[in-house]
């Protein structure tokens, strides 16, 4: 008989039996030679499993598309209703209505300090990581507008949260360059346009009952949950872009760049109320030059500049770039005068003001998507160049019904000027980009948008500053006829953007 086995094993080992009756010991496994087998992240091997499915699919580039769409919506459908319900907030916070309207300019001036640096850290680090961590911070410091106790609380919140949302504009819409080969891209840039010019048509008409029936705060509250939507949707299906990670950020050309841009902006927003030829509104404007100056010799010197000087020798990116910011000058100087004109002229109400102004984003929203489409027969230049001429025929319109007080030539001006830059729209942002390298698709972007943001704001600013003054009623006429001047350069710089060469080709097939 073998020797016992009790109170140990092998290869375990045994505890000792237990006190009251010698009951069978404990027996514990040994597994020291035995390698550990680590937990399975189910979470993130289904992730990455759906967007590898999703990377594989000849639709991908179409599920990035209405990704980053999904992000633009929730981001820019507060924009109008925002505007529209600052007599509202004022009596809340019991704030003076002009102090408020800082809501709305520092955004802007977030985004243009914002953007150019923003979208040169797209460029090197990956732009999926810089939108989800700008989207991020969008969403809770929209969370955070909705708690807001006073005005300078509300107009700081809005601020910051406008300058983490300058990092979306140029990453989302790199990240649709990238997705997309240069000739369909201009397919893309018009769904774009639909939803940057749809979202706060929609947020108008939803939004106003929501501040009627619960107040302002509850726009913000509504939008938090449509951004963690767009923002876990982009988490899970955005690929990275390829990175830079050796090339240094051009800091002082960023600063130089800022001032440059900020610095006008905020002259032209101080000229209304302190006069062009004030000593603030000068100062800033005269310091905007010097600042210019100095970016340009940062520029040249710098071994990885933040925006290079050689784009401005591509004849695209330099035409496009002036079209679009002519363009939006009178494009947005009318939109800000064609109110007045309706109310203080023809006497329309704010809610019948309301509804013919819709035409314009309506008709905007319809040509961007069916321009991207058409572009691809006709060619970038011909769809620009038309788009471009409506915006004038538009202004002419409008100074004709400001003389002979015709509502529908308003009508008329309004669905022209959406037509218009609808159609141009598309294929100025992609010429632009087309332009220039993969790697530099960030900053470019940003660029674009920087120079569209200037021609809005100079637009507004001056054409509301004319209708301002003296002259009898023929001060509206005035404003838009300046726009009309302004807007005819326009279409010259559209005339110099050359075409793509596939769709040269496509043109040829199609009339053989």
């Amino acid at each position: 008989m073998g020797p016992s086995t009790t109170g140990r094993t092998a290869p375990g080992r045994a505890t000792p039996p237990h006190a009251a009756g010698g009951d069978a010991p404990t027996v514990l496994a040994d597994y020291s030679g035995v390698e550990e087998v680590p937990a399975v992240a189910w979470p993130l091997l289904l992730r990455e499993r759906l967007r590898r499915r999703m990377r594989e699919s000849d639709r991908y580039r179409w599920w990035v598309l209405w990704t980053v769409l999904a992000g633009l919506f929730a981001a820019g459908f507060t924009i109008t209703v925002l505007a529209v319900s600052l007599p509202t907030i004022a009596r809340d916070l019991h704030a003076d209505p002009t102090t408020l309207t800082w809501i709305v300019t520092g955004p802007f001036l977030a985004h243009a300090l914002g953007m150019p640096l923003l979208g040169k850290v797209g460029d090197v680090y990956g732009h999926r990581r810089v939108y989800l961590v700008g989207f991020g911070l969008f969403t809770v410091f929209t969370g955070l507008t909705a708690l807001a106790w006073n005005a300078p609380s509300l107009i700081i919140v809005r601020t910051i949260g406008a300058l983490e949302g300058a990092a979306t504009g140029p990453a989302s819409m790199a990240l649709i360059m990238h997705a997309f080969p240069a000739e369909d891209r201009v397919k893309a840039m018009g769904w774009w346009a639909l939803v940057g010019a749809g979202a706060p048509v929609i947020g108008l008409v939803a939004g106003g009952p929501i501040v009627d029936a619960f107040g302002w705060r509850w726009l913000f509250v509504a939008q938090v949950p449509l951004a963690l939507s767009a923002l876990v949707a982009a988490a899970v299906l955005l690929h990275e872009t390829p990175r830079t990670p050796r090339v240094s950020i051009d800091v002082r050309g960023a600063v130089a760049l800022a001032g440059a841009t900020v610095l006008p902006l905020l002259a032209l927003q101080l000229g209304r109320s302190q006069g062009w030829t004030g000593p603030v509104p000068g100062g800033l404007l005269a310091l905007g030059a010097v600042f210019l100056i100095v970016f340009v010799r940062v520029e040249r010197r710098a071994r990885e500049p933040l925006l290079p000087l050689d784009f401005f020798r591509r004849r695209n990116f330099t035409a496009s770039l002036l079209a679009q910011s002519l363009s939006q000058f009178a494009y947005m100087g009318g939109f800000i005068v064609s109110p007045l004109l309706m109310q203080n002229r023809f006497g329309y109400t704010v809610a019948g003001t309301s509804l013919i102004m819709l035409c314009r984003p309506l008709s905007f929203s319809l040509s961007s998507p069916v321009s991207g489409y058409v572009t691809v027969r006709v060619g970038e230049r011909r769809a620009a160049v038309t788009g471009t001429v409506l915006v004038v025929v538009s202004m002419a319109c409008f100074a004709l019904a400001a003389a002979q007080e015709s509502v529908p030539l308003v009508v008329l001006a309004l669905l022209l000027s959406g037509l218009g830059l609808g159609a141009s729209s598309p294929s100025l942002i992609t010429s632009a980009a087309n332009a220039v390298e993969p790697e530099h698709l960030g900053v470019a972007n940003a660029a674009q948008q920087m120079v569209t943001l200037i021609g809005a704001v100079a637009g507004m600013q001056v054409l509301a500053t004319i209708q301002a003054g003296g002259g009898g009623d023929g001060r509206f006429a005035l404003a838009y006829l300046i726009g009309l001047a302004v807007a005819v350069p326009a279409v010259v710089a559209a005339g110099f953007v050359r075409s793509s060469a596939r769709g040269a080709k496509l043109r040829v097939a199609h009339a053989a």
